[in-house]
């Protein structure tokens, strides 16, 4: 006497789902022959450990490939319909077999399929839609990014090629006039710089805020304060050094940042980029203290920008002492942005050992 197993149905537009109700399903053997399908297992059912089998004639025409997945408990079939449409039953005769019963777990009618047909189309199109605003978003990101980066690279390598020339062709009479021949350059590159902690706080880029912050504002004081306020600096070597030392590091940052931009690595850049900062940043800083300590007297002298106190008081902070101030945080700077940029190092290099291994 041939055993059936308990059988739960439903369909959508496209396919039809069989659930069988069939523990530790064994020897599964299951086919669609001329829209008919014969399944056939051995396994525990309704009547025990026993050899199953059913045979459905559909409705309709289905395609023959037949998909299926057993678990502990139950076999899932899927077959796919011929055409797409709806079914006014599973099996050809109108009497439906005594195993065969609707599946409720998964049963919809005609209208809520379609609904749901819909739901899944606007769901697509709301992704297809995000993802082409999120390409587009970030084609526009990768765009401003990389004219930002070549600009100030053909900056920063303006002033280093320019000031290497001239000290070659003036010796050392290119040492005093650094300020007059470069500074209009550096003005526009530091000034320019400011984008860069706007894209840290906004998280256009994924790099620390105070880091970037430090080293901008670090700078911008040094360019617009020590040297753009002082006349009497103007003619001091130290203007040499330091932007001779600023521009060196960032004709190998900014083209570390270029490639980036596009997923592309050149090793002996990138190498460059996070070693040679080693010893030229503290060289910098020692520089940047040099020009603070050269203008002490000026803003000591004259009390240029001294700070007004309340008249209760009747007296001002001289900038000199602000100076000397900074120049403590000049140092604490130092050792913060070393101690990032050396953990920066640290990250890369091992995350290519890695890789390579």
């Amino acid at each position: 006497m041939t055993l059936t197993p308990l059988v739960y149905w439903a369909q959508r537009h496209k396919d039809v789902y069989l659930r069988v109700e069939l523990t530790d399903a064994k020897n599964i053997n299951i086919h669609v022959r001329e829209n008919v399908l014969l399944f056939q297992a051995q396994g525990v059912g309704a009547k025990g450990q026993n050899e199953y089998e059913f045979r459905l004639e559909f409705f309709s025409s289905v395609k023959p490939e037949v998909s299926y997945r057993s678990t502990q408990r139950l076999v899932n079939i899927t077959v796919e319909k011929e055409q797409h449409g709806w079914w006014d039953r599973l099996v050809v005769q109108e009497r439906k077999p005594v195993f065969l019963a609707p599946d409720f777990d998964r049963w919809l009618d005609e209208s809520d399929a379609e609904m749901e047909i819909r739901e899944k189309e606007e769901k697509r199109n709301r992704l297809k839609a995000s993802r082409h605003k999120e390409e587009g978003f970030v084609s526009l990101k990768t765009g401003f990014l990389f004219v930002y980066n070549l600009v100030q690279f053909l900056g920063f390598s303006w002033i280093f090629v320019n000031m290497t020339v001239r000290l070659f062709i003036f010796g050392q009479d290119s040492l005093y006039d650094t300020f007059h021949t470069i500074s209009d350059m550096m003005f526009f590159c530091q000034s320019l710089a400011v984008v860069e902690v706007l894209n840290a706080a906004f998280g256009i880029v994924r790099t620390g805020v105070v880091p970037t912050l430090i080293q901008v504002v670090g700078r911008n004081f040094i360019l617009f304060v020590i040297f753009g306020g002082v006349e009497e600096m103007h003619n001091r070597p130290v203007v040499f050094f330091v932007f001779y030392l600023w521009s060196a590091i960032e004709i190998f940052r900014y083209p570390f940042y270029m490639l980036g931009c596009f997923n592309t690595e050149w090793k002996t850049l990138t190498w460059l980029r996070y070693t040679i900062w080693i010893p030229l940043y503290p060289f910098g800083v020692v520089a940047e203290a040099v020009a603070v300590i050269q203008s002490i007297p000026h803003f000591y002298k004259t009390e240029l920008l001294s700070i007004p106190l309340p008249k209760a008081i009747g007296t001002s902070i001289n900038f000199s002492y602000v100076l000397y101030l900074y120049l403590v945080l000049l140092f604490l700077g130092l050792l913060f942005n070393f101690r990032h940029l050396y953990k920066q190092r640290k990250r890369r290099f091992r995350t290519k050992k890695r890789k390579a291994y």
